[in-house]
């Protein structure tokens, strides 16, 4: 069932309630004021049976004429139904039906083109002492030109109330279909041309459609800027995985001409292939890794400054290069993934022998209760123009240089990214001939 549709369901479902209510109104009034008319007719016809039994010597037909209600009459039905009085004003017609009763009895009766009629029928003894029956009648004319009066008084009241009501359904069924009408003629652009179409909020109120559409804008917006990053991703992906391929085709043609007569050539071919099938082989590595660090990785307490030492203890075991390490606080636990945390430790102590060729120096201290993990090079340094792209995936500062040391430019953004997992933040400060310092901040756990 569509929107629209639900709101005028709801719309008749109220103009049905309020004409039930109105005539609720009405029928309750009429029910209420017709028992009181029977109440003070009943009252009347007490006091006049009470004055017969009184005042024997009083003529009948003068002291029923003294009680005659002002717009009813008074009749006195003998055993057999014949009328033995009957007293009425002029104006009031004598075709009410009557019967002898020695029931006493109220009752409302409804004629066709006239008031309703109060009927109180008593039995009494007459003067003759038979047994007759005394009824008392009252055409309800006040009554009538009362409901006659609410009839109308109701309807307006209806139609103010109905009116208002159905404009604001229609109004409101515009207000909101109109921007939900707008999204979704919008999404399905979007996924019928692939474009990155957004929606004109306008300056309206700042009601929750509004918002719904400004989240939209900004879902297309965050959708638009991953898909781009995504493209780039794999352009750039393909174009460094096309240089060795190009490397590993060429020497192999290469081989498959000349190899077989000249020797060194076999072995350089040889030797080549091997380097470019490792240098592709740690790339896709490295994507992987990348993609593997967005997921969610088992968390635990870590103790930083153990991670650093044993890491820093496997790169003096391979390298013939000095690493000084300075542990300001003998123990340091932060919240992560110990493998993910010792690959961004590998990751930045990699890169400063990678571009430097002297000492570097790797720092762990504590902070503001945060952990300050510090790897600083003695190189060439980074330029600050640089330093806002070096943790763009495949960027590189020398990229000549990078070749030759297997650098594929994905090493920064994978620890960026575990980086901002553990909520961390990756820094750089760096001088052009002086060095590098790269900063992993984390925030420190309690032991217990």
């Amino acid at each position: 069932m569509k929107l629209r549709t639900k709101i005028q369901l709801f719309s008749s479902l109220f103009m049905l309630v309020l004409i039930l209510l109105v005539t609720s109104i009405y029928y309750l009034f009429y029910n209420i004021t017709a028992d009181s008319e029977l109440e003070q007719l009943a009252a009347q016809t007490n006091t006049i049976v009470e004055t017969l039994n009184s005042n024997p010597g009083i003529p009948t037909n003068d002291l029923l004429g003294a009680y005659l209600p002002t717009d009813g009459m008074i009749r006195v039905i003998g055993e057999d139904g014949s009328l033995i009085t009957e007293l009425k004003k002029p104006t009031i017609s004598s075709d009410l039906a009557h019967e002898f009763s020695i029931n006493e009895s109220q009752t409302i009766v409804s004629q066709e083109n006239a008031a309703d009629v109060a009927v109180i029928s008593k039995p009494i003894i007459w003067n003759n002492g038979d047994v007759v029956t005394l009824q008392v009648s009252n055409h309800l004319l006040a009554l009538e030109e009362t409901m006659t009066t609410l009839f109308y008084v109701l309807v307006v009241a209806s139609i103010i109330m109905l009116v208002p009501s159905i404009i604001a359904g229609i109004v409101l069924s515009r207000f909101l279909l109109s921007p939900i009408k707008a999204l979704i003629q919008t999404m399905k652009e979007n996924t019928r041309h692939a474009n990155w179409k957004k929606i004109d909020a306008g300056n309206r109120s700042r009601d929750e459609l509004y918002e719904m559409e400004k989240t939209f804008n900004e879902m297309i917006d965050y959708l638009k800027d991953n898909f781009e990053k995504q493209e780039v991703f794999v352009s750039d992906a393909s174009h460094e995985l096309k240089t060795p391929i190009s490397i590993v085709k060429s020497y192999a043609q290469l081989l498959g001409r000349r190899g077989r007569e000249n020797p060194e050539l076999f072995n350089e071919s040889v030797e080549a292939i091997d380097s470019e099938a490792d240098r592709m082989q740690k790339l896709v590595e490295q994507m992987l890794s990348l993609a593997k660090n967005k997921t969610e990785a088992e968390m635990q307490q870590v103790d930083m400054t153990m991670l650093c030492e044993e890491t820093i203890a496997t790169f003096k075991g391979a390298y013939a290069r000095e690493i000084i390490f300075e542990k300001r606080i003998p123990k340091l636990l932060v919240s992560g993934n110990p493998n993910q945390l010792q690959q961004v430790i590998y990751i930045l102590i990699d890169n400063a022998l990678k571009y430097s060729n002297d000492e570097i120096k790797v720092v762990i201290s504590e902070r503001n209760n945060e952990a300050i993990f510090n790897v600083t090079d003695y190189g060439q340094g980074i330029s600050e123009k640089e330093q806002e792209r070096i943790f763009d995936r495949f960027y590189r500062i020398d990229k000549a240089r990078s070749r030759d040391t297997g650098g594929t430019g994905l090493g920064l953004a994978i620890a960026k990214s575990i980086a901002d997992a553990h909520n961390g933040r990756l820094s750089v400060t760096s001088n052009v001939g002086v060095g590098s310092t790269f900063t992993l901040t984390l925030p420190i756990v309690n032991e217990n």
